[in-house]
């Protein structure tokens, strides 16, 4: 534990940058500013100091699938990439967090494994709206629904009018709700005519989810959300169009966040031939130009978050047969530094728009006290970079129980030096020394 000052680093807050002491009392910050009194714990004076990264969206999978990724190698990944608090989806685990006894089993497991902070979303599926309340009682950020199919049977998608219901109690709760806005109906006859066809498996994956079935659910889930007044936030929206879209809906009116992902912001369609099902997501990495287009949107102040959406899967199921492999990438570990790396050195993004993209509106939009920036009261989780030192990320660097990633080979210039959680280091240099565990978050009125 840390109990005395940080001393002389280059502090990153969405206002600006600036070198300052941070002093630190009981996990908290107690002060910032030049030259505060008390014991130098950490020289920082090469290095800047930013609020901990909110990944508010990732799939760690406990309970009953923790072979695909448990919380405890699942958070060290996050945390040597600097995070320090993560929101779990209420699939791939199973059961799925789709009740009261479901959210408690989760939180047990994430208690007894995370070394870092974690939030729980629970699900939206057919069925559950008697449930919403007693999940919203026991702290959710938020209800998770997928409009296609989302590869779990056990996780049904929202039909329209379970969107629409589940919208209404969302709203009546003040709690949101995620959607991963792919159109079933397109998507599945696409799927099934281009079968047959003759194409490579990768085509046939890529043509059958175009962009039209992510502009036709965005569409249809703003436009419920309008209608019921619920708070919606879009999930990892791939493309500039999508953006747009989702921005003229808040622009009329619906209270919209939008999500996009370090993997749409890095690769392309064409790295989905190159690393074969390492890069099969969905929705899929588009063309150069949307991914261009991403990076103006968020440049422009109109993505209001990015998360890694992290869905990584045994070695088994993400190589071989493209048709069968699962659709996930594993990058938890690296969304800090693709946004460091191509967003500020590469074009420049001023470091206050990347920790408000990163920490400061996932703190705001779901309502997590305390967290998100740099300042006196808020918990101590920062991230300590070393901004002009470069790294080849490795297989062996990464933490994930089963090491691969499609960002494994690539350069990144932005080393993570230390990650503090609540005034303790959790990720030093390489190592874990994090002597206590995470604690559960949830929204404040």
């Amino acid at each position: 534990m840390i109990d005395g000052v940080i001393r002389g680093g280059l502090v990153v807050t969405p206002d600006g940058v600036a070198r300052a002491d941070i002093r630190i009392e009981a996990g908290v910050i107690a002060d910032v500013g030049p030259e505060l009194p008390g014991e130098t714990v950490i020289d920082a004076r090469e290095l800047h100091i930013l609020p901990g990264v909110i990944d508010v969206h990732l799939h760690f999978n406990e309970p009953g699938r923790s072979d695909w990724e448990g919380a405890e190698t699942g958070s060290r990944a996050l945390a040597a990439g600097g995070g320090t608090l993560f929101f779990d989806m209420p699939l791939n685990s199973t059961p799925c967090t789709l009740d009261a006894a479901q959210f408690d089993r989760k939180r047990e497991a994430l208690e007894a494994s995370s070394i870092t902070d974690f939030g729980i979303w629970g699900g939206l599926v057919p069925d559950n709206r008697s449930s919403m309340a007693e999940l919203a009682a026991r702290g959710v950020v938020g209800f998770k629904a997928f409009l296609c199919d989302s590869g779990l049977p056990e996780f049904p998608r929202a039909d329209d009018v379970t969107l629409y219901e589940g919208m209404l109690e969302a709203a009546g709760l003040d709690c949101p709700v995620g959607v991963h806005a792919e159109s079933d109906e397109i998507t599945r006859e696409l799927s099934r005519r281009l079968a047959g066809q003759g194409k490579s498996a990768i085509e046939e994956f890529l043509q059958s989810r175009p962009i039209l079935a992510e502009l036709e659910a965005i569409e249809r889930a703003t436009l419920i959300a309008r209608e019921t007044g619920c708070r919606l936030h879009i999930v990892h929206i791939s493309c500039g169009r999508g953006v747009v879209l989702a921005a003229e809906a808040r622009a009329r009116g619906a209270d919209v966040s939008i999500e996009t992902c370090a993997h749409y912001l890095f690769f392309t369609e064409d790295d989905v031939e190159r690393l074969g099902a390492l890069a099969k997501c969905a929705p899929p990495l588009r063309s150069r130009e949307q991914r261009d287009a991403l990076w103006g949107k968020l440049e422009d102040g109109t993505i209001d978050i990015v998360a890694s959406d992290h869905s990584p899967a045994p070695v088994s199921m993400k190589t071989g047969d493209f048709r069968r492999a699962w659709g996930g990438i594993a990058g938890a570990q690296s969304t800090l530094a693709v946004v460091l790396d191509r967003g500020h050195h590469g074009r420049g993004i001023p470091l206050e728009r990347i920790v408000t993209l990163l920490c400061l509106h996932p703190a705001e939009r779901f309502r997590i006290a305390g967290k998100g920036t740099i300042a006196p009261g808020h918990d101590a989780d920062f991230v300590l970079v070393d901004l002009y030192s470069s790294f080849t990320l490795r297989n062996d660097d990464l933490q994930y129980r089963h090491p691969i990633s499609p960002y494994a080979g690539q350069t990144f210039r932005g080393v993570v030096r230390h990650t503090v959680r609540r005034g303790e280091i959790i990720f030093y240099n390489g190592g874990f020394p994090a002597a206590s565990k995470g604690r559960l978050v949830h929204p404040t009125p």
